[in-house]
């Protein structure tokens, strides 16, 4: 029986430290495990309120202005006419952009309240609270869309603007807006494609090609227009 004791002993000695080096690892590698899974399962969709009102607001403000200045130059070579079209175009562009982002998503914010309180019209009141107070976290924000837009717009109509406002020969001021309005457009549209994990290659040339047919028609409609006395 004493033989028996103490084998037992010598076995819960032994395997003791073993099994407690096995749990201090577990308690370790627990949270990098619970960390790596969170940044593998990471939702972009979260992104896509601020993403989507920031990158349209800079495409619309870039190709928006520069089709304008672009449709001014086919029928105008004075420098300051161009710039003051331009010019115009942004500060109209971008309260248009905030005004139409703050509509438009003040009226999803409605329809998401009036869909939190129909999903708790049969809770208790304590936990309605709790529930509501935990989902309206997540609701989207009329005046940051509204600015996020406004802003995003004028920094990509100034990209043209500044293009064009040291170059006194019309058709390289031209170039030069063509130019600098595609490279933006190609940036524009790869911080997008990374920002919302997109394919790079793709949404970049989608946004250049696009902002070439806007830039192309304004242009030829324009010139067509001024040379035919319409």
């Amino acid at each position: 029986m004493s033989i028996h004791n103490q084998a037992n002993q010598t076995y819960q000695q032994s395997a003791l430290p073993m099994v407690k080096s096995m749990v201090s690892n577990m308690d370790i590698e627990r949270p990098q495990t619970i960390k790596e899974n969170q940044a593998d399962n990471f939702d972009y969709s979260q992104r896509a309120q601020w993403l989507r009102a920031a990158v349209l607001g800079a495409n619309d403000g870039l190709v928006s202005t520069a089709s304008l200045m672009m449709g001014v130059g086919a029928v105008k070579e004075d420098v300051k006419f161009m710039i003051l079209t331009g010019f115009a175009g942004l500060i109209a562009g971008a309260c248009s952009m905030a005004i139409g982002e703050y509509v438009s998503v003040y009226s999803q914010l409605d329809i998401e309240l009036a869909q939190i309180k129909r999903d708790n019209i049969d809770v208790a009141k304590n936990n309605t609270e709790e529930t509501e107070s935990a989902k309206k976290e997540y609701l989207p924000n009329p005046f940051q869309a509204a600015g996020a837009s406004a802003v995003a717009f004028s920094l990509g109509a100034m990209v043209p603007l500044l293009a064009a406002s040291f170059i006194k020969d019309h058709k390289v001021r031209l170039g030069a807006v063509t130019g600098a309005t595609s490279l933006a457009l190609l940036v524009f549209g790869g911080l997008g494609a990374v920002l919302g994990k997109a394919p790079l290659l793709k949404s970049s040339l989608r946004v250049l090609v696009g902002g070439w047919i806007a830039m192309a028609i304004t242009f030829g409609l324009t010139k067509l227009i001024g040379t035919s006395g319409l």
